[in-house]
């Protein structure tokens, strides 16, 4: 048995019959050089071979009685990965817009928890006789960073790998411990709740002197604080519904913006948020009284944490200077808003750590469901607008069964008050863009995928403004998915 921790079990008392807190995937392959084509049970065979590198994938939550303590993982004695990996398919033409409506409606489907909390959904009828694999996997397994290191996992270097080593000892499953059992275990951990408290407020109070010394940085903005964005259409209470799209911008053109400018790839991606938000947001005529604020998870991983499971992951407010015209000031607004709130949020992300793991998942989740259930979110100013994350991807192409990886875009949830999440995975020379949204508060989700190329358009003439020459390349999923 593993204990979830105080964030992993968060992300699953906040799950709501209208925000399933699961990370998804949707990886389209070309398998045309495949010998004798591309087969379901080839993709099953590959993973049956692989299971042994991730993890989770044979994991099932076993819950303590009362929601006294949080949930234990067990090897799955009854693990089927039939169940897990199905087959559907799009209807013709097999294009874009066809995938991205299938997979809205597969990711808002919540997982079983009564077995290992991930399935998959082999997807065949796409134009250029590719396909495409959507993974479902809960918030509560994994983060992005660990995430990425499991697709890497079960994927290849090469289209014809040499079989994968075995593991070093065969697996064996757990036997489900009884009400008893997990109720001593609880009492066990509790009773040792009082020194965990001692340290996690020791930890916080070294956190708030050390962030209380930073310098301050004359003439740059603060970073914003919770609460401060504006009300938008979109942060409001959602439903159980889900729209998708996609979209494929150059990497080599968005590092020129960098370079031209003295920013990061992050804070390039922000700015191409930004801009494809404002005129979204413009073309509705809604009118904001403040820069949009974006929710941006940060990876608290370190070096030695590299390879484990579960969540390392903290966040940060970012600002959009959306009321700002001009683009590049824009970037550098966003550029030294991030600088400034990288330096000021480091050194708190493990005091976060620990006083998650003294939440109550039972009280949690009546709250988170409470919440839901009253539709209240849309009448409080949101405590931010959107949640952007930006995940680093493999720069090498990769392989699965032999078929070849030619886009990987990510899917990120959403929640009430906040109706859309637009994340980024860059993959060779691309960057990889997923945007899902609740339809009912944002009935278009492809105008403001087809924004970003705009905005990146924008920036990339600034640039050549300024003597750059950004490389070209930028496409928009609709063309070429």
């Amino acid at each position: 048995m593993q204990r979830l921790t105080g964030l992993d079990a968060g992300f699953l008392s906040m799950e709501t019959p209208t925000s399933p807190m699961h990370v998804a995937g949707l990886a389209v392959f070309d398998p045309s050089d495949v010998e004798g084509g591309w087969s379901l049970e080839q993709v099953k065979s590959l993973y049956a071979e692989r299971l042994h590198l991730a993890a989770p994938f044979r994991r099932r939550l076993v819950t303590v009685p009362l929601g006294l303590h949080h949930p234990l993982w067990i090897e799955d004695p009854d693990f089927d990965l039939d169940w897990h990996i199905r087959h559907i398919a799009v209807p013709a033409p097999g294009g874009p817009l066809e995938l991205a409506e299938l997979a809205g409606h597969l990711v808002a489907l919540p997982l079983d928890r009564s077995r290992p909390l991930w399935e998959m959904w082999v997807i065949e009828g796409l134009e250029h006789g590719h396909v495409a694999v959507l993974s479902k996997v809960h918030h509560a397994a994994i983060d992005g960073a660990s995430g990425n290191e499991i697709i890497v996992a079960t994927l290849d270097l090469e289209p014809n790998p040499p079989p994968t080593p075995p593991p070093d000892e065969p697996w064996q499953p757990d036997r489900v411990p009884s009400d008893v059992e997990l109720l001593s275990y609880a009492a066990t951990s509790l009773a040792r709740q009082p020194f965990r408290v001692a340290k996690a407020t020791t930890r916080t109070v070294r956190s708030t002197i050390d962030r209380q010394r930073l310098p301050g940085h004359p003439g740059t903005t603060p970073p914003p604080s919770m609460f401060s964005a504006p009300r938008t259409s979109i942060n409001t209470a959602i439903t159980g519904h889900r729209s998708y799209a996609m979209a494929t911008l150059s990497l080599p053109e968005v590092k020129a913006i960098k370079n031209t400018f003295g920013v990061t790839v992050n804070d390039v991606v922000l700015a191409l948020c930004a801009g494809a938000l404002r005129r979204y947001f413009d073309s509705r005529g809604e009118v904001l009284d403040a820069p949009l604020v974006a929710m941006v998870p940060v990876s608290v991983r370190t070096s030695d944490q590299q390879g484990t499971l579960g969540n390392r992951v903290s966040s940060m407010l970012a600002t959009m200077a959306t009321d700002l015209d001009d683009p590049v000031e824009r970037l550098q607004a966003i550029h030294e808003g991030m600088a400034t709130g990288k330096e000021r949020h480091a050194v708190g992300a493990d005091a976060l750590q620990d006083w998650a793991e003294f939440a109550a998942p039972a009280l949690l989740g009546r709250a988170a469901r409470l919440y839901s259930g009253m539709r209240v979110a849309g009448l409080h100013r949101p405590a931010f607008n959107v949640t952007i994350s930006n995940v680093p991807g493999p720069p090498f192409p990769l392989y699965s069964a032999g078929a070849r990886l030619v886009a990987n875009y990510p899917v990120g949830p959403i929640f009430d008050g906040a109706g859309l999440n637009m994340t980024v995975m860059s993959y060779q020379e691309n960057l990889d863009f997923g945007l899902l949204a609740c339809p009912d508060v944002l009935p278009d989700v492809w105008s403001l995928a087809d924004g970003l190329a705009d905005a990146l358009a924008e920036l990339s003439k600034a640039a050549e403004k300024a003597g750059a020459k950004p490389a070209k390349g930028s496409r928009r999923a609709k063309a070429d998915a």
